[in-house]
């Protein structure tokens, strides 16, 4: 039996891809410009370390407040959310240039809060899971309490946004990573991802689709997907 997909979305057509050459989806705050969009945006709650050149007394790290500030040494209190690290870079250098001479200074977004992955479908615990790190298909299936005993393993779904917001669907077969035939197959997560753990045949992720991803994820994908089963 082949499973072919096809994704209509409100700008365009989106195709079937692998679980090899799955692209990354953008990051979900607002971007300007296309070289923006590539980088990660600072969120509320990210730990940020701070490493100055040549003023090491400097040092600091700081945890984002839900405000979206931090407040440093000598400089006070600075907006680093919805900013890339490479601004507030500048920002911070602009800023401390008033007061130090050579204020070079890097900032390294140590932990990530604001990402997530969402895990439905047959498994203990279906939701939003946070994204920490390298995080695989079954790494994911096993934050959600692991898979019920109803689960359809080898049609588990992946939706994943392009950087353009289109979606892709990415088939992936977890009976084949369990039985370790396959462990390509164990495809590394991408913020936003959705892990999909079907009952019954995988016609009906369109009931899916509308109900979850429409209620719960928290950006718009805007798409129908319709598929036909050729035997």
């Amino acid at each position: 039996m082949t499973l072919v997909f096809g994704l209509t979305t409100l700008s365009g057509s989106a195709r079937h891809v692998d679980a090899q050459t799955a692209p990354l989806p953008a990051p979900p705050a607002a971007v300007t410009g296309q070289q923006r969009s590539e980088e990660y945006v600072i969120q509320a709650g990210d730990e940020l370390s701070l490493k100055f050149f040549y003023h090491t007394a400097l040092n600091e790290e700081v945890k984002v407040r839900p405000d979206g500030r931090i407040s440093l040494q000598l400089v006070g209190e600075i907006m680093a959310a919805g900013r890339t690290p490479r601004e507030l870079t500048e920002e911070l250098q602009a800023s401390y240039g008033a007061k130090l001479v050579e204020p070079e200074v890097a900032v390294i977004v140590k932990t990530f809060s604001g990402y997530r992955i969402f895990v439905a479908g047959e498994v203990g615990d279906p939701g939003e899971h946070p994204l920490v790190g390298r995080t695989t298909v079954l790494q994911a299936i096993a934050q959600a309490e692991g898979l019920k005993v109803t689960a359809r393993t080898t049609e588990v779904l992946v939706i994943r946004r392009n950087l353009d917001a289109t979606p892709h669907v990415i088939p992936v077969n977890v009976k084949s990573i369990l039985e370790g035939t396959d462990l390509r197959q164990d495809l590394v997560l991408a913020p936003y991802d959705v892990v999909f753990v079907p009952r019954s045949r995988i016609a009906n992720v369109n009931n899916f689709v509308q109900q979850f991803l429409t209620n719960n994820i928290p950006f718009s994908f805007g798409f129908r997907i319709d598929i036909n089963i050729q035997r």
